[in-house]
């Protein structure tokens, strides 16, 4: 029957890597496993200091973290999700699919219903503690949690450098204000003695003209007068 040549297919999948080390298809995840999560949504008006990037695709080293996390020795429920897709890929669905696949699992690796439930369980315990890891070295890393003896990470370095360049911009800035004050108070205080000396040259030359023109009135007086009165005796 059609049915059993594609459970036959899918085993041998799973139970014999191919000559050139292509694994089969994986299939797309069902509802039971597999799922992504949604993410929460967002609190409202929650304020965040950054724009994160958007990521499409995981990065390959955090795609090679998490399969060493879940990596098993094959008589796990690691073992038990790759013989699931092998045989979804094959057709299979439904309560049958998870059905015959523990089946053939249980038939090779002699497992039951609850160790692999349990090994499950100690897979998602697994990527829960790692995650809670990752983000406490991810606080740790921007700098929302220390810990004591541990070297400053890039961005708390660079977050301290900001403050302290803005710290320094704060008071060149105080400095340039008050400078420019100064500059200001000086250029008036320049411009009034300016002023002043200009006045005071120009009621000195009033003066000075005044009394040259009047010695120079009762020189030519003089000179006439006394001339005169000279030549006549």
């Amino acid at each position: 029957m059609e049915i059993f040549d594609k459970l036959t297919n899918a085993a041998k999948d799973f139970f014999i890597e191919s000559e050139d080390g292509v694994a089969a298809p994986a299939s797309p995840p069902t509802a039971q496993y597999g799922a992504p999560a949604q993410a929460a949504p967002a609190a409202p008006g929650a304020a965040s200091p950054f724009t994160a990037p958007a990521v499409t695709q995981a990065e390959q080293r955090h795609l090679d973290h998490i399969a060493g996390l879940l990596a098993g020795d094959g008589k796990d429920f690691g073992a038990y999700m790759k013989m699931v897709k092998s045989m979804a890929a094959a057709g299979m669905s439904g309560p049958l699919l998870y059905q015959t696949a523990f089946n053939a699992f249980s038939a090779v690796n002699g497992g039951t219903v609850p160790g692999l439930l349990a090994s499950a369980a100690q897979f998602e315990q697994a990527l829960a503690t790692d995650r809670d890891k990752v983000l406490a070295r991810h606080r740790e890393k921007m700098g929302e949690a220390a810990v004591p003896g541990a070297a400053a990470s890039q961005v708390v370095q660079l977050t301290a450098q900001e403050k302290k360049l803005a710290a320094d911009l704060a008071d060149l800035t105080r400095q340039l204000q008050a400078k420019q004050q100064q500059l200001l108070q000086t250029q008036q205080q320049l411009a009034d003695e300016r002023q002043k000396t200009q006045a005071a040259l120009a009621s000195y030359e009033l003066a000075n003209s005044a009394a040259l023109t009047e010695l120079q009135a009762h020189h030519k007086a003089a000179e006439t007068f006394l001339n005169a009165s000279g030549a006549a005796k």
